[in-house]
């Protein structure tokens, strides 16, 4: 389907039209062609170019047309190469694919991609605390105080059209244990913080993080055996937990990002047997073990206390791995299927795009925002340019929603908006 990138909110105009109606014999009065809107340039020009109308009827000028009297128009131009450009025999070529790129009206008909705030899930760090916390691998992204600085972010957000957040916790470290029993306190920061969201914007949709690795003293995913090993029927009880709570709190989409074996169909039984029949699942489905994480565990102060998440995150170099998961998360129950990394995962993208009929998602994760941010702020990239090139390949590759710390920005550039 051919449509364009930009974005414009859709305004309701209404006129008040007063119809008449006559039954002399007067001659009809020809209808008065619609005119666009122009700029006073553009329309000096065209006033300038066109001639004095002379009064003659439709007819005479058919017949004129008829007898060979043509008015005059523009001479055919030609635009010419400069000087030296070589006299060549044109290639003997049927398909010139630049054709249809020739002009940015042409461009705008055909493009095949478009992308709108609809598309856009803004990630939301939320703290304890009342003030705004910057977060300093992550320019222009604070942890936000749930009750006052949150509302704000969205609210502003939702001016511009963005209107699905996730929430990711800051959690005291004295709340953390090994087993991550906070992560299903009925009265803890994100239960609290959903509560507040949807009290104050009931038609806001709010996605959250099902996983232990924020509540867990060790900063691991899951419950760590005394040997080291992540342990993971042990770990999926507690994700099953936490999801109810979230649900009990009005949670729209609960979003497993452990990796666990069996946790989407285990979580989809645990919310069904609650009554939460429609509280949709976002499975976190090809998560790799990546480098590109680590401004986020700087920003939420979960990096693991030992090791790594190899033994549960995939491995950054298998691409026929992401089918088994995905045939696993569609047969327990899966609602939306997600990619993390995402720009260097668009293969992967496109190989769940291919193989699954639901919506796909792909998570712009904070290495790729960040460095984005530091390219514009040395002048290497165009900040903007880059921000909407790589929203847009991500939409190519076949992602129905993103989620991305740009959202709000990409909003205001889709929108014509220059809000701060």
């Amino acid at each position: 389907m051919a449509s364009t990138v930009a974005f414009t909110p859709a305004v309701a105009v209404g006129a008040n039209v007063q119809h008449s109606r006559r039954t002399s014999s007067l001659r009809p009065v020809p209808r008065a062609r619609p005119v666009a809107a122009r700029g006073s340039a553009e329309r000096d020009g065209a006033a300038a170019a066109v001639q004095a109308r002379s009064g003659r009827t439709i007819e005479e000028c058919e017949a004129d047309a008829v007898a060979g009297k043509f008015p005059a128009a523009p001479p055919p131009t030609r635009p010419q190469p400069p000087s030296g450009t070589p006299e060549i025999r044109p290639l003997d070529m049927a398909k010139r694919p630049r054709r249809n790129r020739r002009s940015p009206a042409l461009r705008a008909a055909f493009q095949e991609t478009s992308i709108t705030p609809a598309n856009l899930v803004l990630p939301l760090f939320i703290h304890e605390g009342e003030e705004d916390t910057p977060i300093g691998a992550m320019p222009g992204c604070f942890r936000l105080g749930w009750r006052h600085g949150l509302l704000e972010e969205v609210y502003k957000s939702r001016d511009v059209g963005v209107n699905s957040f996730v929430l990711f916790p800051k959690v005291p470290d004295g709340l953390k244990t090994q087993t991550g029993d906070e992560a299903y306190n009925d009265n803890g920061l994100v239960p609290r913080t959903i509560r507040l969201l949807k009290d104050k914007y009931p038609d806001i949709v709010i996605y959250t993080d099902v996983a232990l690795d924020p509540y867990s003293s060790d900063g691991h995913d899951g419950i760590v055996r005394e040997d080291g090993v992540i342990m993971n029927d042990e770990t999926v009880h507690q994700l099953c937990k936490q999801a109810v709570s979230q649900a009990r709190a009005g949670a729209d989409v609960v979003s497993p990002s452990d990796m666990m074996d069996g946790r989407v169909g285990a979580i989809r039984a645990a919310l069904d047997a609650e009554g939460f029949n429609d509280v949709s699942i976002m499975s976190y489905t090809a998560k790799y073990a990546s480098s590109f994480y680590g401004p986020f565990r700087e920003a939420l102060d979960s990096n693991p206390r030992f090791g790594d998440k190899k033994t549960y995150q995939m491995n950054p170099a298998n691409y026929r791995e992401a089918l088994i998961e995905t045939a696993a998360d569609e047969a327990e129950g899966a609602d939306i299927l997600l990619v993390k990394p995402g720009l260097p995962y668009l293969d992967i993208i496109r190989l769940l795009r291919d193989n699954s009929a639901l919506p796909i998602a792909a998570y712009q994760v904070s290495g790729e925002y960040s460095m984005i941010k530091a390219g514009g702020v040395l002048k290497m990239v165009d900040e903007e340019k880059v921000m909407m090139e790589s929203l847009l390949c991500l939409r190519r590759a076949g992602a129905d929603i993103i989620l991305t710390y740009f959202a709000r920005q990409a909003a205001n550039v889709l929108c014509g908006a220059n809000r701060p």
